[in-house]
């Protein structure tokens, strides 16, 4: 599941993927099912509002892996 997000266009970061899904940019976006809630939560419910695919992932660092960072990520999404 993760290869699309690595071998594809993405961004990560709360901010950024919140600004990406409003302007309608984001094909599908991935959160990490032991990032907090207060970060997961506002952008689920924006997907859900914008009819953006969501996939959980199981740890914020296998999230940020796939990225190529080295540190863990709550989100993250694949640009169109």
């Amino acid at each position: 599941m993760l290869t699309a997000l690595t071998n594809s266009k993405h961004i990560a970061g709360a901010k950024q993927l919140r600004k990406a899904i409003l302007a309608g940019s984001v094909e599908r976006v991935y959160l990490a099912k032991d990032a907090e809630d207060r970060v997961t939560s506002p952008l689920e419910e924006l997907c859900r509002q914008t009819g953006t695919l969501i996939s959980w992932i199981p740890s914020m660092k296998e999230l940020g892996a796939a990225c190529g960072i080295e540190v863990g990520t709550a989100c993250a999404g694949i640009l169109k």
